[in-house]
């Protein structure tokens, strides 16, 4: 990553932690950029054609696919919301590992070409597996009788449905899945309201 590169990013956190009421002191910017600046010995150490997400578990490379895919529909940049996490010490989430096993330098090596390695397609296809949250049928709490959980499954059927409404109406699309019991379910939406409520099955 180029020292221009480096200052966009570090924009991109600062204007991050304005727009949300936390904006960095100046002794936090300037670790900020000491940190961003300062050769990284490890990096002149990995072949050029080496991915660092192959060093991620399964389960963890798709936490972070689903993040970016997450990011990048809110028009955000990924390392910079990481960075803003780190610097105001909050909490990651399901990308919490990268903090707290991987670190700067390894989140320094990934490029748009690794994690296009890795993406999925956003569009569904018939024979696809998936992984369905319960949250589709039940009402999912943190912490309550009732935690998430996913379920394997295969598309079996995709269909779009216009709606009456407004000037021109709006269209969604509707899919229909086949749990390995042979059970199957429509979820309705699945690219609009119900997005989050599935993911790509990956074998562990």
């Amino acid at each position: 990553m180029s020292s221009p590169d480096y200052e966009a990013l570090l924009q991109a956190a600062v204007d991050e932690c304005d727009a949300a009421g936390c904006p960095l002191t100046g002794q936090q910017q300037a670790i900020l950029i000491r940190v961003l600046l300062h050769p990284l010995p490890n990096s002149a150490t990995h072949g050029a054609a080496e991915n660092p997400l192959d060093a991620l578990e399964a389960d963890q490379q798709h936490a972070l696919i689903e993040f970016i895919a997450e990011q990048e529909q809110q028009s955000r940049n990924w390392k910079a919301q990481l960075l803003n996490d780190w610097v105001a010490g909050r909490d990651s989430g399901a990308v919490q590992f990268i903090r707290d096993q991987y670190g700067l330098q390894w989140l320094e090596r990934v490029r748009p070409s690794h994690v296009s390695q890795y993406a999925r397609p956003t569009q569904l296809q018939v024979g696809d597996r998936i992984e369905v949250s319960n949250s589709l049928w039940e009402w999912v709490q943190e912490e309550g009788p009732c935690q998430q959980e996913w379920f394997p499954c295969t598309v079996v059927s995709l269909s779009k449905t216009a709606e009456v409404g407004g000037e021109n109406g709006t269209a969604h699309t509707n899919c229909i899945i086949r749990f390995d019991s042979g059970m199957e379910y429509e979820i309705q939406g699945v690219y609009e309201w119900n997005r989050y409520s599935w993911r790509w099955y990956t074998v562990e």
